[in-house]
């Protein structure tokens, strides 16, 4: 591999009006596409299969008018202090209001407050139901304008209005949270190199893979349905991942120029070894994005498979363009002062000094800063234990939003269950469903956390009847769960009737039990697939073992600081948390899928030349010191431009994203500076030689990929390549 990405290094290189020409043809059709031929995103956390989706499917074939899978608008009135919506004039507001929603566009059926019984007790507060033929992202601006004008018309009457449910929910757009991340990683990136031209490199091809990568998305967004996450998450990791490649690549680069290579041998070499080592961590990246797949969750799998496309453009660029850019820049990409003296020193050589302090310090006391860092990621870990999920509602929305104000008055005004509830639907024969409807509508009054049951409603066919339950809990209480289950329990109580359980806190429900099933097989799966990957890179059985154990270690500390922070409000004014409360169900599966592509990451890069020094005959314990020497300085950079990127989506106000972004930061942090930079260099040396052991049989079975360029270097300075035994041991020294 080594070989062919020397060739192609320097083909780009040479090549490099060329190479531009083809990467700017894509940039233009990309956004061609995005402009032509984008559709909306939706947000419907759907699974095919699962009980509440069965009871969707039954409705849109017998009851079809209830547009159950439709978009809704929960118009929650309040009167004002001392005033009831019983009054002549605010009862009038209110019926104004109803009869302008039923004339609306795409709406389907507008429920009446004060025929429905949806008005409180008190008279204060009472909500009109208006239910679509559409799911939120096919909603028009003509269909959202007129429910905001008809609101906005009550108000002005006096009345408090808020509007609950996802007709108004905004897509998510990308801003000032990009910015901050491109900005520091700017910072960070003239701060290593020394150098704008340096430093402006992987700032640029980062960005032009962004814009490959996102403008295909929108383009896809016309063809299949993705959530409004998914541009996010791509453009996310996108960007980490392609600065960061570009990153390690460059710095390679300058290393050769240093040593006295001409500018397209350097590029050649650069792209060999460094670029070897950027193909494999970016295949662990996308196997793991890839894998999300077989979870069985439809818009979990779009968002992977979009963001590992992502990752592969990234790493095209970065052993393509690249390269040509380099040719543009020539010896430039040194710095005034490194030209200078460009001949007669590496111009990488002077930051190497702390991370070699830093691997000494560690190697001389191996056993301690393994135990420190172990420790401290364990205790951070220690929520983990109290780790509860669930699925976003309005109650986890901005403060400031319509979604959550319509919440909060609706919670205070009739309780917390008003705000979850639960649509059974009764399939019978046809005519029969009245009375079969009535009596599973008496065994529901009688279980407990059943706030109400309204009448039910029957199809034309008089087969299918709709009941609506209200619990005393809200959305993402354990109570409602409970109450679910035992609802789905009842189903065969009722002669020649079954009984479903749908609406937006069932689903929720039901895509939380599935997610959190899908954990383990997904971690087996991704886990798996990695460690043969490793076993390739490395050559080596512990080395991988030693990878995966300290991702583990990462992934349970980043979990334990999420729960801290999202679900029990640790420095949750801090970080701009308004809302406490489960974690959402799909970021554990998302956080395990990137963080163990980004800990390898990290593993490949530092690890790969700790073994290219071993191999080239440096001991095992110094090939330690020295591969970490070689690579801290620009892990480092690369962690902290990866973490500034992520950390920029905590300003987002979309509770999601901010969770997402604070999770992937944190993950980095605990990995890259405490297991790779740490407990790494620590277990390397107490291993030794036996870090690198392979037996017999495996290593003639294996093939050998050469990422860390040996055999690129023997082909290109002739020299005699050491024995086998010398290279790697074949079996752990006695």
């Amino acid at each position: 591999m080594a070989s062919f990405l020397y060739r192609l290094g320097r083909f780009a290189f040479r090549r490099r009006w060329l190479v531009l020409g083809l990467w700017l043809a894509v940039l233009i059709a990309a956004l061609v596409g995005a402009a032509t031929l984008s559709g909306k995103t939706q947000d419907a956390f759907r699974i095919p299969g699962t009980q509440s989706q069965q009871a969707i499917d039954l409705l849109q074939e017998r009851f079809p008018q209830a547009s159950a899978d439709g978009a809704t608008a929960r118009v929650v009135f309040a009167a004002p202090d001392g005033q009831q919506l019983t009054s002549a004039a605010n009862k009038a507001t209110i019926e104004r209001v109803v009869a302008e929603l039923k004339q609306a566009p795409q709406v389907a059926s507008v429920s009446d407050p004060f025929t429905s019984g949806a008005v409180n007790e008190a008279g204060t507060v009472g909500f009109a139901q208006a239910t679509y033929q559409v799911q939120s992202g096919e909603l028009t601006d003509q269909t959202r304008d007129t429910l905001t004008g008809i609101v906005d018309e009550a108000r002005a009457q006096g009345l408090t209005v808020e509007v609950g449910g996802d007709a108004l929910q905004l897509q998510p757009e990308q801003g000032i949270t990009e910015i901050v991340g491109v900005a520091v990683a700017a910072v960070v990136l003239v701060i290593t190199f020394g150098s704008f031209v340096a430093a402006g490199l992987p700032l640029l091809t980062a960005l032009l893979g962004i814009g490959i990568g996102i403008g295909a998305i929108t383009a896809a967004t016309g063809f299949v349905d993705l959530s409004s996450t998914t541009p996010t998450l791509a453009l996310m990791l996108g960007l980490a991942v392609a600065i960061d490649y570009a990153l390690f690549i460059v710095s390679r680069y300058r290393h050769e120029l240093g040593a006295g290579r001409a500018p397209e041998e350097a590029a050649g070499r650069a792209v060999g070894t460094a670029g070897s080592a950027v193909v494999f961590a970016g295949l662990t990246v996308v196997i793991a994005l890839a894998a999300l797949s077989v979870v069985g969750v439809p818009f979990l799998t779009q968002m992977g498979i979009a963001a590992a496309g992502t990752v592969a453009v990234s790493v095209l660029i970065a052993l393509t363009l690249l390269p040509a850019m380099l040719g543009f820049a020539g010896k430039r990409i040194l710095g005034k002062r490194a030209r200078s003296g460009q001949h007669t020193r590496d111009p990488e050589a002077g930051t190497k000094n702390f991370g070699t302090r830093w691997a000494r310090g560690v190697a001389r006391r191996p056993v301690i800063a393994l135990l420190i860092g172990v420790i401290g990621l364990g205790v951070i870990a220690i929520p983990t234990l109290d780790l509860h999920l669930g699925m976003p509602d309005d109650s986890t929305a901005a403060p400031d939003t319509t979604q959550r104000k319509a919440y909060d008055l609706l919670a205070g005004g009739f309780g917390a269950g008003f705000n979850a509830p639960l649509t059974v639907v009764v399939d019978a024969p046809a005519g029969s469903a009245q009375t079969s409807a009535a009596q599973v509508a008496k065994e529901i009054t009688a279980l407990s956390d059943v706030a109400a049951v309204t009448p039910a409603v029957l199809n034309q066919t008089g087969d299918t009847a709709l009941l609506t339950v209200i619990p005393k809990s809200g959305p993402s209480d354990t109570a409602t769960e409970d109450l679910v289950h035992a609802i789905r329990q009842l189903d065969g109580s009722v002669p020649d009737a079954s009984i479903g359980v749908t609406g937006l806190t069932a689903i929720n429900i039901d895509v939380s039990k599935k997610l959190g099933d899908a954990l383990i097989p997904y971690l087996a799966v991704v886990v798996g697939l990695a460690f043969v990957l490793l076993m390739l890179v490395f050559r080596s059985i512990l080395v991988p073992i030693k990878a995966t154990a300290g991702f583990l270690l990462s992934i349970v500390a980043t979990f334990g600081a999420v729960v801290a922070v999202f679900q029990w409000g640790w420095l949750a004014d801090l970080l701009g948390v308004d809302h406490t409360g489960p974690i959402i169900s799909f970021l554990p599966i998302i956080l395990i899928g990137i963080v163990f592509g980004l800990a390898m990451d990290y593993q490949v890069f530092l690890v790969t030349r700790m073994r290219e020094d071993y191999v080239h005959g440096i001991p095992a314990k110094q090939a330690v010191v020295s591969g970490f020497g070689h690579g801290a300085r620009v892990v480092t950079a690369a962690a902290i431009i990866m973490i500034s990127v992520f950390s920029g989506f905590i300003l987002s106000p979309e509770s999601i994203v901010k969770s997402i972004g604070f999770a992937l930061g944190v993950a980095v942090l605990f990995d890259a500076l405490v297991v790779r930079m740490t407990i790494v260099p620590a277990v390397m040396t107490l291993l030794g030689k036996s870090a690198w052991w392979l037996p017999r049989w495996l290593d003639k079975l294996l093939p050998n990929v050469d990422v860390e360029g040996e055999k690129l270097r023997h082909q290109l300075d002739d020299v005699p390549e050491p024995a086998p035994a010398d290279r790697v041991p074949e079996r752990v020294p006695a």
